[in-house]
């Protein structure tokens, strides 16, 4: 829904910009739009152009490097050949190999489609790793994400609240109104006070914005900051165990808090040996690990969120993957993390 109601506001706002209103019209006979997003998309962003009367067939895709982020020169080379209103969607932090988009390349890439007369509105889908903005150590991953147009967020990721809890931001706030804000008699509107319903597809709904408010400011900056460095170093410290072993390699370069596990099977049933080693680790109730599906290939994938996990954690559960792996454990020296936890 976050995805949703981002996408919602870009469809609004470049159709408003082509002269068109969508929300009063529809889209029969509205200018087309060009939707580009990269391949490998999170399935939510394909489902939100679904509901939005765009559909997912009409993405144009736009092919990643080997680690799942977009090619600029390809989104370049993209949207040169497109004209009219325009929506672009990539990632902070991607779900399997948790990579970061360049989004200062994006950001020249669109403005410079935007200057040649296309509205142009680009969505940043950052389940994974927004919140890795907070972190002055994460700059450089994250530098251009603030020239882009709106975010997406799911608060059940780092900050541990309630699953359905996605949280969406607009740079442009009337877009974003214009999209989800409804009118109706029998309620009491224009109080002046910021109605959650002008903001989101839902009329009613629980406090979810409580759980997250309240972890935010227990947290502040600084625990934010030090969350996401510490998730990242716990990340590191599973890939560099494991692949230390000699049982498993690192799919993916470890950027943030997800790793891409491949574990080598001495019969070379790869896909086999690695859910076996996961329903292993689960049956012991050590762990859960649940596998993906990466370029064809079945991969373990670990996903680093749980405020409380620590360095003690990483090194038992290396130590029951390996021993189910049938593999000695190596597991590193003591070090601390990027930055030690509070």
């Amino acid at each position: 829904m976050a995805n949703f109601t981002c996408l919602a506001a870009a469809r609004h706002e470049v159709l408003r910009s082509a002269g068109w209103d969508a929300e009063a019209d529809g889209l029969l006979g509205a200018p087309p739009v060009s939707v580009v997003v990269k391949e490998g998309a999170h399935s939510s962003v394909l489902r939100a152009l679904r509901f939005l009367g765009l559909g997912e067939r009409a993405a144009v895709l736009v092919p990643c490097d080997d680690q799942d982020r977009v090619r600029t020169d390809l989104l370049a080379d993209t949207l040169r050949t497109r004209s009219g209103p325009t929506i672009v969607a990539v990632e902070c932090g991607n779900v399997n190999t948790g990579s970061f988009d360049d989004f200062a390349a994006v950001a020249d890439i669109a403005e410079t489609h935007r200057d040649a007369g296309n509205p142009t509105w680009v969505h940043v889908d950052g389940a994974v790793m927004l919140l890795a903005a907070a972190s002055p150590g994460m700059s450089e991953r994250v530098r251009g994400l603030d020239r882009l147009d709106s975010w997406s967020t799911d608060g059940h990721k780092l900050l541990n609240v309630a699953y359905d809890c996605g949280v969406a931001f607009c740079r442009n706030p009337a877009a974003h109104r214009a999209a989800m804000s409804v009118q109706a008699g029998y309620l009491e509107q224009g109080t002046g006070a910021r109605d959650p319903m002008d903001f989101n597809p839902e009329f009613s709904r629980r406090a979810r914005g409580v759980g997250v408010y309240a972890a935010l400011r227990s947290l502040g900056r600084t625990g934010v900051s030090e969350l996401v460095e510490r998730t990242i170093g716990l990340a590191r410290r599973f890939a560099e165990a494991l692949a230390a072993s000699g049982r498993a390699e690192i799919v993916n370069e470890v950027v943030s808090n997800q790793v891409l596990v491949r574990w080598l099977a001495p019969d070379g049933d790869n896909a086999g040996f690695a859910n076996a080693v996961m329903a292993g680790v689960r049956g012991e109730g050590i762990a859960f690990f649940s596998g993906t599906t990466y370029r064809g290939e079945r991969l373990m994938r670990i996903s680093v969120s749980d405020w409380a996990t620590d360095e003690q954690d990483v090194d038992r559960v290396v130590e029951a993957l390996l021993r189910h792996a049938g593999a000695v454990p190596t597991v590193p020296p003591q070090k601390p993390a990027l930055r030690p936890a509070p």
